[in-house]
């Protein structure tokens, strides 16, 4: 099961790309059991017993002493750090799966179309494929359940459909042409979820890779991706960390392994204790060691991303691009708790090779998370000069570059937010499903044509007409979005634009959408012209 709902929010927006920051950095490590705890510790545990014993025996009211418990626990982890966080035994399994690479469920791409779960398309090779689910059908019951026009929400989704491998699930399915509902029974198997979400070369010689997160199967995606744009005469590359939360530590040292020379660092943590100390350095001959590297950021990179962009530009092996990131340096320790529930937590901060952490302040935690709001609206998204470093946390790169630590690895190049490819109505458009409802019906309608048309004809000649543009409100109004003729008619090429893309996923998948999508990656289009910078500090010497 998947949702490819990438709405313009998702992708577009500066004020929301920092929500889903949870991934943040997260190592393993084996912990032995304390021989005993300190007196303080003691007095603390003791006179927490004391509270909770109380409550339970006297309070006027039943109380759900466990609730209590994993308020405490809550707000106790609150008080340390933005990122240690608890994660409750019912919410770990899905805390995890983006990490790992997989889930168990049935296999279907999905949307919510009138509160309804409509099948974009069953994944291949999955049970639902196997099945006979085709694209279009409309799940209505889930093991006899009516399911449909309960106001629906993604988690819903994921309740009813997802489970363990071999476990069967029956659904009642509405299919155009069928007075009655089909049903089937599904045994759900294992699905594989991607972290490289597109690949392609963007000219005869520069490729494009886009990494959406640092999970269990990142590295070998990023290396079957970079291999193949060799094949395909790839001399220069521009990887894509914009949006990307971070993840699994290990796999971003070993992309970073990948660009750079032997005997190079990558990244060093320090802790409390010694034991969270490590350093990492390349250990292997890389697929791409030599040749023009750009890394495209922004706001929404995070923790793994900046281990990667960082290295690369205090090692003086790539152009950092776009916008400052996030600025998280702490790294977590995922520790089991025996309920089955989980906390995060913060063990070590780590630096970048040229000694900088670029974790930016949480004295305020309650402000920590309005912090890209706040770029947006000082500027700083739009002005590189509305950027202020304090000299103390000056540092230089193995060739004698300046950069800064204390928040977020700051690009070489700044590429402002580009207000021009924004449009309040197609946001809306997005958000009440109208642009996803309309790209499916589309391509429900014109499958054969489409599926006929190669894709360099598709992006080269589609466009939409008066008509369409017509049935794109009308859906829009019925979804309840009050059409804006001024808005079209200003942004008519945008919203062309992402129709387009939306249209191009259903035929060809990630690899059909992203080279349309990113006609408004200003990032993307201002790294490509500078290359030249790329070569010259290639040839710079130390």
């Amino acid at each position: 099961m998947s949702n490819y709902n990438n709405n313009m929010n998702q992708i577009k927006s500066p004020l929301l790309l920092a929500v889903g920051l949870a991934a943040g950095i997260l190592i393993g490590f084996a912990f032995s059991k304390p021989d005993s705890d300190s007196k303080g510790l003691s007095i603390s545990l003791q006179k927490f017993k004391e509270v909770l014993t109380q409550i339970d025996r006297n309070y006027v009211d039943e109380v759900d002493t466990e609730e209590l418990v994993e308020t405490a626990i809550v707000h106790m982890l609150d008080k340390l750090d933005p990122h240690s966080v608890y994660i409750s035994a019912e919410d770990k399994v899905l805390a995890n799966e983006d990490l790992q690479g997989n889930f168990e469920g049935i296999g279907i791409e999905f949307n919510i179309f009138k509160d309804t779960i409509v099948v974009i398309s069953p994944l291949s090779g999955g049970p639902s494929e196997a099945a006979g689910l085709r694209a279009g059908d409309k799940i209505i019951e889930v093991d006899g359940k009516v399911i449909a026009g309960t106001n629906l929400t993604n988690r819903d989704v994921q309740r009813y459909l997802k489970g363990p491998k071999d476990s069967k699930v029956k659904i009642g399915i509405a299919r155009k042409g069928s007075k009655d509902l089909i049903e089937f029974e599904i045994i759900r198997d294992r699905i594989p979820q991607y972290s490289v979400d597109a690949s392609y070369l963007i000219d005869d010689i520069t490729g494009y890779i886009k990494i959406s997160r640092f999970s269990a199967t990142t590295y070998a995606e990023f290396k079957e991706a970079l291999t193949k744009l060799k094949e395909k005469g790839m001399e220069r590359l521009i990887l894509d960390l914009q949006g990307n939360p971070g993840g699994y530590m290990n796999h971003a040292i070993k992309i970073a392994d990948e660009f750079l020379p032997e005997e190079r660092k990558i990244v060093y943590t320090k802790g409390k204790e010694f034991k969270f100390d490590s350093e990492a350095n390349t250990e292997f001959l890389g697929d791409f060691e030599k040749g023009p590297l750009m890394v495209l950021v922004n706001e929404g990179s995070a923790s793994a991303s900046e281990i990667v962009s960082g290295a690369l530009q205090d090692n003086d092996r790539a152009i950092i691009v776009g916008r400052r990131t996030f600025g998280k340096g702490l790294v977590q320790l995922p520790i089991n708790i025996s309920d089955g529930s989980e906390i995060r937590l913060t063990i070590s901060r780590y630096y970048t090779p040229s000694g900088r952490s670029i974790q930016k302040p949480y004295n305020d935690n309650d402000h920590y998370g309005e912090d890209i709001m706040n770029r947006y609206t000082n500027g700083e998204l739009f002005n590189s000069d509305s950027i202020k470093f304090a000299d103390s946390l000056k540092y230089e790169t193995l060739k004698g570059r300046v950069v800064y630590g204390g928040g977020g690895i700051m690009p070489d190049y700044f590429i402002p937010l580009d207000t021009n490819q924004n449009s309040v109505y197609l946001n809306k458009l997005f958000n009440y499903n109208a642009v996803q409802e309309f790209a499916f019906k589309y391509y429900e309608e014109n499958k054969s044509k489409l599926e006929k048309m190669e894709y360099d004809d598709f992006r080269k000649n589609f466009e939409m007409s008066k008509s369409m543009f017509e049935q794109l409100a009308k859906i829009g109004e019925t979804n309840g979005v009050k059409k804006d003729t001024e808005d079209i008619n200003k942004n008519k090429d945008l919203i062309e634009l992402h129709i387009k893309a939306q249209i191009a996923r259903r035929v060809w998948g990630n690899d059909g959408f992203y080279p349309i999508f990113n006609e408004t990656n200003e990032v993307l289009q201002g790294a490509v012209k500078l290359f030249d910078k790329s070569e010259e500090l290639e040839r710079a010497e130390f």
